[in-house]
């Protein structure tokens, strides 16, 4: 295991939440368009504490992922800047929680925060860890020539190329495909 199972599973929800941008992900479009998107979102990823209400709050989490999708690529001094402001912003103050099964762990922000805070401030709590462990090169972009996405590289030997969808699937097929063409030659 490179990182804790909650920075792990920051990790690869911010991932996940910059993929749904448009232009990211299968779609092209953007995945999260409304509260209610937003909402079933926070399901899947099981958010706990308060539930956003508005569509300025689906606003603002549009801005936090776009933060974050700015960070994902950054220099270490560009990220290290970025993370002390995020952490300022949310006003962390970092206590250990138990819930949901999901043993000891670290929240960052009141439960009752806005949705957007407490996702800005966790993944500056994940980058924290990342940047100290030196495990930025972790945080990757898929290597296929058409997509964008990003993604966390959490095989042993940080060999993983692709993200999420079928671009690795595409990569593979398209190899097969040039060496059987080549030993048909």
């Amino acid at each position: 295991m490179v990182f804790t199972h909650d920075t792990d599973v920051v990790l690869r929800h911010a991932a996940a939440l910059v993929n749904t941008a448009p232009g990211h992900g299968s779609s092209e479009v953007e995945d999260l368009p409304d509260l209610a998107a937003v909402l079933a979102w926070m399901d899947r990823w099981s958010w706990s504490g308060a539930r956003p209400s508005t569509e300025a709050e689906v606003a603002a989490l549009h801005r936090v992922r776009a933060r974050i999708g700015r960070l994902w690529v950054a220099t270490l001094e560009q990220q290290v800047e970025e993370v002390n402001a995020l952490l300022a912003a949310g006003r962390a103050l970092p206590r250990l929680v138990e819930h949901d099964g999901q043993g000891w762990h670290v929240h960052a922000t009141d439960d009752g925060a806005p949705f957007a805070d407490r996702v800005a401030v966790e993944l500056a709590m994940a980058m924290v860890d990342v940047i100290r462990a030196g495990e930025r090169e972790r945080l990757a972009v898929c290597s296929a020539a058409d997509c964008d996405d990003v993604y966390v590289d959490l095989s042993r030997n940080r060999s993983r190329k692709f993200c999420e969808g079928t671009c690795g699937t595409r990569a593979n097929v398209a190899a097969y495909r040039a060496r059987k063409a080549g030993e048909a030659s």
